[in-house]
């Protein structure tokens, strides 16, 4: 199975960057994970302006076949365990499973209507770099539910 992960812009802060490295650490043992990191688009203040450049750089990196998600405030909710049932069945039929985590902005049109869908982690706002933190822990939270490991505690 393959799952990608692309974010936009570089994490600076070094607890950021701690917690994304160990949770990218744990979830070697249950798949294959791509993490792209892309340019955030610093050259203009200008939303269109920096949406296009980031549409740019998001569609290099996502495949044809790649069953799209985009991590959104508006994408539908989950529970943990939910979120690990679908996930297993994203697994189980898509070949190419790919997450994106937009920038400030969020995200063009264009990638919108390209995604198969949408996830939300909350309905409340973070920093981009934490919700990295979170769906990289949300991830490896549902392969130990998969998996029936003791992490999850309902």
């Amino acid at each position: 199975m393959a799952v990608k992960l692309i974010v936009i812009g570089v994490t600076k802060e070094k607890f950021y960057q701690s917690s994304e490295a160990e949770y990218l650490k744990r979830l070697n043992k249950y798949c294959k994970l791509q993490y792209i990191q892309i340019p955030s688009s610093k050259k203009s203040t200008q939303r269109e302006d920096c949406l296009k450049m980031e549409e740019d750089h998001l569609l290099k990196n996502i495949g044809e076949t790649d069953f799209l998600l985009l991590l959104d405030e508006t994408g539908d909710s989950y529970s943990s365990r939910k979120f690990a049932a679908q996930l297993n069945e994203l697994l189980v039929r898509t070949p190419n499973l790919t997450f994106v985590i937009g920038g400030a902005f969020g995200f063009s049109e264009t990638i919108k209507d390209r995604a198969n869908g949408k996830w939300s982690l909350s309905k409340l706002t973070f920093p981009h770099h934490l919700v990295r933190t979170i769906f990289l822990e949300q991830l490896y939270r549902a392969f130990t539910i998969l998996n029936g490991e003791q992490y999850h505690n309902d």
